[in-house]
């Protein structure tokens, strides 16, 4: 008898496992034409901060393509201006940027994370967008969340559109 029912709840948990395997919502159907940066939406986005944090020419933009979307890095090439990539210029001496481990979908395509910055004694916050190309997670835009007299824009898109 006791082997009849193991019998039984072994071939059970089979037939449910088979029927439990969880597919993505969403399948990854975009590319990637640059390199990637290592590391989920929330630790690209740190990655990107940092490296601006130890770059501070904003004519030293070759090291950030890793970090940005194949669009945004072909917006940011077309310029020869100064460009503002967080809400204090020259870029902030230090950020911090929020966990994406409270993102409740793991299929996103697409993470808006905050971001808090700064620069000498002077604290602000940025909104920076994540969003999945291929198998990459990379900036593709920034909100300045932070009242400044050098924000011409609210956001890195717009700063580039109207140049």
């Amino acid at each position: 008898m006791r082997k009849t029912l193991a019998g039984i709840s072994l071939a059970s948990t089979l037939v449910l496992s088979a029927c439990t395997t969880v597919t993505p919502a969403i399948k990854d159907t975009s590319t990637r034409v640059g390199p990637c940066a290592d590391g989920g939406p929330d630790s690209v986005a740190q990655q990107f901060y940092d490296y601006r944090a130890n770059h501070h020419s904003a004519t030293d933009i070759a090291g950030l393509r890793p970090y940005l979307s194949d669009n945004l890095w072909q917006r940011v090439q077309q310029q020869n201006s100064t460009l503002k990539f967080s809400s204090f210029t020259p870029a902030p001496d230090s950020a911090s940027v929020a966990s994406a481990s409270t993102i409740p979908n793991s299929d996103a395509q697409n993470i808006p994370l905050r971001v808090t910055i700064k620069q000498g004694t002077n604290e602000g916050k940025d909104e920076v967008l994540m969003v999945r190309e291929g198998q990459c997670w990379v900036v593709d835009d920034v909100r300045y969340l932070t009242p400044s007299s050098t924000a011409v824009a609210g956001t890195l898109r717009q700063s580039l559109e109207r140049h």
